[in-house]
């Protein structure tokens, strides 16, 4: 998801949530971006309209590319790498990704765990097996040897701004969280 400029954060953003969740905890990030699901009790959030498509990064010569949308049943007998988000369990007991699976999670050939989609698409360009995704993260145009496709039925992941509760924030990080609350809402 991209933000106007006027509402770029004053922080970077971690691509792990326990990664972000620490930065926020010590202090050493603002703002973060946690793709849902995720635990956010013990933080203030917005919840953000926009939403993340999930589905299956792959090489275009892949047999399922022909596909428009790809289904719990084409994903069994393929080896697939996965980000350790889709594998992780909140404490709440839900994973959606894995409840899309249902039944047939536990039949799923997972061969590679990853935490940076760079380094899926290294494995995945190397024929070691296609990536559980979100869209947008990979250049999949022009000369790019990969390609996305969605899930069917559709999984789709809201977004939650996130921040620690009682921060004190810098005066650009308050007028960020002021024109985002403008914007989105009051957590």
């Amino acid at each position: 998801m991209c933000l106007p400029d006027e509402l770029s954060p004053p922080a970077s953003f971690a691509a792990y949530p326990p990664d972000i969740t620490e930065r926020l905890d010590n202090g050493t990030l603002d703002f973060g971006l946690l793709i849902q699901p995720a635990d956010v009790v013990k933080y203030d959030f917005v919840n953000l309209p926009a939403t993340d498509v999930r589905g299956v990064l792959m090489r275009k010569d892949h047999p399922l590319a022909q596909k428009e949308a790809i289904t719990r049943r084409d994903l069994l007998e393929v080896p697939l790498i996965c980000s350790r988000k889709f594998l992780q369990q909140l404490e709440s007991g839900r994973n959606d990704c894995v409840d899309w699976f249902g039944k047939d999670f536990e039949k799923l050939n997972i061969v590679a765990v990853y935490n940076l989609v760079y380094n899926a698409t290294l494995m995945v360009e190397e024929g070691l097996g296609c990536a559980l995704s979100l869209d947008g993260l990979v250049n999949v145009s022009g000369d790019s040897p990969l390609c996305f496709r969605p899930l069917s039925p559709p999984l789709e992941s809201k977004l939650n701004l996130v921040w620690k509760k009682y921060q004190l924030f810098s005066k650009a990080a308050e007028v960020f969280l002021e024109r985002i609350q403008e914007r989105f809402g009051e957590p």
